[in-house]
């Protein structure tokens, strides 16, 4: 085993939320390392970027790369019952400025988080790709670094006073200190494919990610990329998924596309790609947002359901706020929990406002138009929050929605772990 190598801040996993934080900490001028498992570019589901992702690409620099790329415009959102029939598409430029939030992408992966990647090299982060980590290194409660292990089998330790872990779903850390709490209802499956060839709105509308609804709460998303591809997928109670015995993914999907006629009309033209794809129990929260020498970001410290396409941006916005925040840690030398309570607490709310409009989504009956016909001021607030502007006050709206569903009580869960003896001295 190779002497250990020593940086300012390690970063588990080449994603957007590691590669984002990694960018901002090397523009500032700190020495940051990026382990990434796999080799880039690869596959990773996840396309559709929120309003609010403007203010995470900003400061990264890259709202020009992206206006530049091929990626996708999107304007709008639009919803479709079973019988095929679509509201209007809800247009962004109706509430924010046409040339910043009110346009944002559908973005293919494999190239959005390459172009990720190598934007944290250029501003001077090292990434390694095909070298996963294996263990934390303690001392104690504290983390002083990592164990990985590359594709030759060498193994290396890596050290630094904070270690960003940006592991996705995997969430390494969480799992491994037994942190991950599942969500108490949020838990469907996803199965899901790519057409390539199939029917696609015309002009402004292109770009549109269409929600179409399915018996028993259950829902497809049709988000139109680059390539003339289209992702498609079905998310719903693995129960109503796998009524019949049914366990088969393709089986399961072409089965859904006959309860949505405006999905059957869509995909009656072009092929699918052959792949069929299926995830589970979707959603989780970390009960800390890390201990001493330690901070989780972006899906490692939360994944919510999908339906409200909020992961894309509240792993740029972690990744983001972590850099700031490890930046002045850096500086001032201090890496103790409790000075990532802030960002730990910002987090957790915007999670739990996004959490509380996924909630009244599925539950029964349940419409947001109807919350805007009795309230319609609060309109407003519920673009404001499907948009991805979620840190901020919604006691009204979820007092309206209240009227007609539970709002769910807020998780006790992501603040820093703080030690024992920390703890005993207030």
């Amino acid at each position: 085993m190779s002497s250990p190598n020593v940086y300012d801040t390690l970063v588990i996993g080449g994603g957007p939320a590691g590669c984002s934080a990694a960018a901002i900490l090397a523009e500032f001028g700190h020495r940051v390392l990026v382990l990434e498992r796999e080799k880039f570019p690869r596959y990773h589901i996840g396309e559709s970027l929120l309003p609010f992702t403007y203010q995470p690409l900003e400061r990264l620099g890259l709202i020009e790369r992206m206006r530049e790329s091929a990626f996708v415009k999107k304007y709008s959102v639009q919803f479709v019952a079973p019988s095929g029939k679509a509201s209007q598409p809800f247009y962004f430029w109706d509430r924010y400025d046409r040339d910043t939030v009110a346009q944002t992408w559908q973005v293919m992966r494999s190239d959005f988080d390459l172009m990720l990647m190598n934007h944290a090299r250029d501003k001077g982060a090292e990434v390694r790709e095909e070298i996963s980590v294996k263990e934390l290194i303690k001392d104690g409660d504290r983390v002083l670094g990592v164990r990985a292990v590359d594709k030759d089998g060498n193994v290396t330790e890596f050290r630094a006073p904070i270690t960003l872990d940006c592991t996705g779903k995997e969430a390494f850390a969480a799992v491994r200190n037994q942190w991950r709490k599942k969500d108490p209802f949020l838990n469907k499956v996803a199965v899901w494919t790519y057409y390539k060839g199939s029917k696609r709105e015309e002009g402004f509308d292109e770009g549109q990610t269409t929600v179409a609804f399915v018996p028993e709460k259950g829902w497809f998303w049709h988000i139109p990329l680059h390539d003339d591809l289209v992702s498609v997928g079905v998310v719903a109670e693995g129960k109503y998924l796998s009524r019949d015995g049914v366990k088969d993914p393709k089986s399961i999907f072409h089965r859904e596309v006959e309860n949505n006629l405006w999905i059957l009309d869509h995909l009656s033209e072009g092929e699918s790609t052959g792949d069929y794809y299926i995830t589970s129990e979707y959603s989780f929260h970390s009960q800390y947002a890390g201990c001493e020498g330690l901070l989780l970001v972006g899906d490692a410290f939360c994944f919510l359901d999908p339906v409200f396409s909020s992961g894309l941006m509240l792993a740029l916005k972690s990744g983001v706020m972590a850099a700031e925040e490890i930046h002045k840690a850096l500086g001032e030398n201090d890496f103790s929990p409790k000075r990532f309570t802030e960002y730990a607490r910002a987090l957790r709310e915007g999670i739990e406002n996004m959490r509380k409009l996924v909630y009244a989504f599925y539950e029964p009956g349940f419409s947001f138009k109807q919350v805007i016909e009795k309230h319609p001021e609060l309109a407003g607030d519920i673009t404001d929050c499907l948009s991805g502007d979620v840190n901020k006050d919604f006691s009204r709206l979820w007092e309206a929605i209240r009227e007609f569903v539970p709002v769910p009580d807020e998780l006790p869960y992501g603040m820093p772990l703080v030690p024992e003896v920390v703890r005993s001295e207030k």
